[in-house]
């Protein structure tokens, strides 16, 4: 097994690079965890690296264990002291293991040619956390597929893949189209669109969800803007006691979504 000891490292260099600018397609994803480099192996990923601590192999954790199981079965596992270990980790206390797997693309029509379409389109979700969780609830309740537009934060980034728990190494996501073009694409597949509305929308279990369907959920201050409102073939609202206004947006998809569930 490699061995780093120094923080100038190329290798070192690669993973701050991915951290700081996230690839847009998700072809190249950095993981930092046993959770999600567990997650990654189990879903088929392959592996361009893999980073260990020195005490985490010492000491035998998780960690450690899962990086010699990795290595055993011939991926790229280095050796790193923990300090330059923390340099290569994203976050501010490393666990120990780091990765850089690769994913293989997914393409838009792919999603929309399931036979029973069931797709999550997140629509200018700002925040990496919130993008993560839509897509860990997407994936709880049963949904085929995901769009995450341009103008959202990059689902493929460290901390959305943080947040959707490894949802986004299972679920096919594919980032950045435009939401007009998005539309488009479902339009031609003949997949119902459903708007979730802050008012006037038909209830959750109101809705004609369809076999073929697409919920698509806006930001968390502005929303959906008129003309994608108005592209839709339907509008949702979740009824609230006053006086509150709004939902946590992955809290409001995951009511949605289950809805949509039972419809289908």
């Amino acid at each position: 097994m490699q061995t780093i000891s120094s923080r100038h490292n190329a290798l070192v260099q690669t993973f701050r690079d991915l951290a700081a600018t996230p690839d847009p397609a998700g072809a190249r994803l950095l993981l930092d965890g046993v959770h999600l480099i567990h997650d990654a192996a189990a879903a088929g990923l392959q592996f361009e690296v893999v980073g260990v601590g020195t005490s985490a192999l010492e000491r035998g954790t998780d960690a450690g264990l899962l990086a010699a199981a990795l290595a055993d079965r011939g991926v790229h596992v280095v050796q790193a002291s923990d300090q330059v270990l923390s340099a290569m980790s994203p976050v501010r206390t490393p666990s120990g293991l780091v990765g850089i797997a690769t994913r293989p693309p997914v393409q838009a029509d792919t999603i929309c040619a399931d036979p029973r379409p069931f797709i999550l389109v997140a629509s200018g979700i700002q925040d990496p956390g919130n993008v993560g969780a839509l897509l860990r609830v997407a994936e709880a309740a049963g949904a085929t597929g995901a769009f995450v537009t341009g103008g959202s934060a990059n689902p493929f980034s460290w901390k959305a893949l943080r947040g959707s728990m490894g949802s986004t190494l299972r679920l096919p996501v594919v980032n950045g189209l435009p939401i007009d073009a998005i539309q488009s694409r479902l339009r031609s597949g003949a997949i119902r669109m459903v708007a979730a509305v802050p008012r006037d929308g038909a209830a959750p279990d109101a809705v004609t969800w369809g076999p073929k369907v697409a919920l698509i959920v806006g930001g968390e201050g502005p929303g959906l803007g008129s003309d994608v409102v108005a592209a839709c073939d339907e509008r949702v609202t979740i009824p609230m006691a006053p006086p509150v206004e709004s939902l946590n947006v992955a809290v409001a998809a995951a009511i949605l979504l289950y809805a949509a569930r039972r419809a289908r």
